[in-house]
């Protein structure tokens, strides 16, 4: 019985404690959402009684020194908050945050030198363990110092032997909003050769930063960065398939086939990525990477999956290569005749190669002048069993062409109508539309044609809405202020004897609107078709005096930029003047930055700079 009253004694202290316990954490959580609440209110001061009181009993929670300095911070009590936290940092010498928060209040007090002195005594006492790097990067980020945020990550890499993929997205970031942007693709290129996850990470980030790069720095930065990795650690082929990558954005298709093949070759690929490369290339008109990549798939041999593709492709781009050039001498058409021929003894006339048969035809007719032939084998490609209908109505309207060369301009006119009404929804439909205004435009008749080609610009194809507007342009700008039509009728009529390969009458008729009617507005169009055609004819040094010319006395008009990269083209790959092609090309980044032909321009004066790297 006697052990009983101390049991009861013990058990009512135990009872009394845990009710004081209960009742003081009770007490606390009420001032903590209290002390928030006037935080959220704006209430700084009230916030500050409970925050400090918190603290007081709760010394080693950050959370409430934080809070309290914060309202110092906000009542401008920049003496308290200096003498509590150096209070803190003298019972706590090796925590970096309190002399991080010391350096900000001396920051706000426009005191830089003794904030400087306490953000470098952070850094050095600052040891680095994951929790630690991660507090001490936070608080410098909230202060917006972020070259101590970089001195933090970088102190906290050394104690892990320095490898390149710890904290190296967190760098390039906080090195993209220094400004560093040479230090900022050292880290994404380290990254993503530690770690080939980050690859698709790495690109989204390099796309969204390169694009403030008015003068085109960072992006020559990032090419010679990743072509010398490529030539120092080819074995990493991360940095060839991101290079690839950014060549493909800038439409810069040569370099990125250099890197392709490589890859090709190093992993014994079927050549999918190279045939996916050829016809990116060909359809942004790089028609000689485009044959490149297509006699790289035709070097694997037949067994390959994509060489009868590849065979019939790469006449297809050599074709349009000089429809784009506008010139070729008689050597290199006969050249790629034998090789049209060739192609179809070996692999036959079938419904496969009856797209070959469709582009000979084009090629017989308009670059040979052999119309009679072209039509011959758009007849066959009509009437061969089994051929797509979409194949047939495109025969059709080439078809309708070469009857336009000849002169009958009701039979082309009917075949561009029926292949309208058989996909009159879809942009076959929309082409044979166009082809049917352009055809009133060489007839003279231009509100009928004008009318068509504005229901044309918006059509679904942006190619078609394209030509269909700069056509309306050309017969609105040239007609509208002048109520005589007589000008743009010799134009259009010129205009078709340039379509009929009839260059002599073309350009006598345009020598006619210089001569009837001086100073009209179509004065830049006549000198850039001249130009055009005498190219073509080859007479090049007075194709490039004309060219010039519409640079020099219209360099505000719309084809003045058109003209100014005709003669640099004209200069480089005809006339073998690499000095002369190399200024007009620069003069073209320099006078129209806005301009279609700027990264073609880049490009081509890179290269004339010595700056490709194979």
């Amino acid at each position: 019985m006697t052990r009983f009253p101390g049991y009861f004694k013990k058990l009512l202290t135990l009872i009394l404690f845990i009710g004081l316990s209960i009742g003081f954490a009770r007490a606390q959580v009420r001032d903590e959402l209290l002390a928030s609440q006037y935080m959220q209110q704006g209430d700084f001061e009230k916030a500050l009684v409970l925050f400090d009181k918190l603290f007081d009993r709760n010394p080693t929670n950050f959370s409430y020194y934080s809070s309290k300095v914060n309202c110092q911070i906000q009542l401008k009590q920049y003496v308290d908050a200096e003498k509590d936290i150096k209070k803190l940092i003298r019972k706590n010498p090796d925590n970096p945050l309190f002399p991080a928060d010391l350096g900000y209040i001396y920051a706000l007090q426009n005191q830089n030198d003794k904030a400087k002195e306490q953000y470098d005594q952070a850094i050095k006492v600052f040891n680095p363990d994951p929790d630690m790097t991660n507090r001490l990067v936070n608080s410098f980020r909230q202060k917006r110092e972020l070259e101590y945020t970089i001195q933090v990550y970088l102190k906290a890499r050394k104690t892990i032997r320095n490898h390149p993929g710890n904290y190296g997205y967190e760098m390039a970031e906080l090195y993209a909003a220094t400004g560093n942007f040479d230090l900022m693709l050292e880290e994404y290129l380290d990254l993503v050769s530690v770690n080939p996850a980050y690859l698709q990470a790495v690109q989204v980030a390099i796309q969204t930063k390169l694009p403030i790069d008015p003068d085109g720095k960072n992006k020559e930065l990032l090419r010679i960065s990743l072509l010398r990795r490529i030539q120092k650690y080819p074995e990493v082929s991360m940095y060839s398939e991101l290079l690839i990558w950014y060549m493909l954005q800038q439409k810069d298709f040569e370099i990125a086939l250099v890197q392709a093949k490589a890859l090709d070759k190093r992993n014994n690929e079927d050549g999918s990525r190279i045939m996916s490369l050829a016809t990116m290339a060909a359809a942004n008109e790089d028609y000689s990477t485009a044959s490149s990549a297509f006699e790289y798939l035709l070097s694997k041999g037949r067994s390959n999956p994509y060489y009868t593709v590849a065979r019939m492709e790469l006449l297809e781009a050599m074709n349009k290569k000089i429809n784009k050039n506008g010139y070729a001498s008689p050597a290199e058409l006969q050249k790629l005749k034998s090789e049209y021929y060739t192609t179809l003894d070996e692999l036959g006339r079938n419904t496969i190669t009856a797209p070959l048969l469709k582009s000979l035809a084009e090629f017989e007719a308009f670059h040979l002048k052999n119309t009679e032939q072209g039509i011959k084998l758009l007849q066959e490609v009509i009437e061969m069993p089994g051929v797509r209908p979409q194949l047939q109505a495109e025969a059709k309207l080439d078809l309708g062409d070469m009857l336009v060369l000849q002169g009958d301009v009701w039979e082309s006119a009917l075949l561009y109508g029926q292949v309208d009404k058989a996909y009159r929804t879809d942009a076959l439909g929309q082409e044979a539309k166009l082809r049917n205004a352009r055809l009133s435009y060489f007839r003279g008749e231009f509100d009928w044609a004008r009318a068509q080609l504005d229901v044309l610009k918006s059509a679904t194809s942006q190619l078609i809405a394209n030509d269909a507007l700069a056509l309306s342009l050309l017969i609105s700008d040239n007609t509208a202020l002048d109520t005589s039509t007589l000008a743009m009728e010799f134009y259009s009529r010129a205009d078709l004897y340039a379509f009929q390969n009839r260059e002599t009458q073309s350009l006598a008729t345009l020598d006619s609107i210089l001569t009837l009617f001086p100073g009209h507005s179509l004065e830049d169009e006549v000198l850039f078709k001249k130009a055009q055609l005498l190219k073509k004819m080859g007479r090049f040094e007075e194709s490039a005096s004309l060219y010039q010319k519409v640079f020099e006395q219209h360099g505000k008009d719309i084809l003045a930029d058109d003209a100014l990269f005709s003669l640099a083209e004209l200069q480089e790959f005809q006339l073998k003047n690499k000095a002369e092609a190399m200024r007009l090309y620069g003069l073209m980044l320099e006078k129209y930055p806005g301009s279609l032909f700027v990264i073609e321009a880049r490009k081509r004066f890179r290269v004339m700079r010595g700056d490709i790297v194979n």
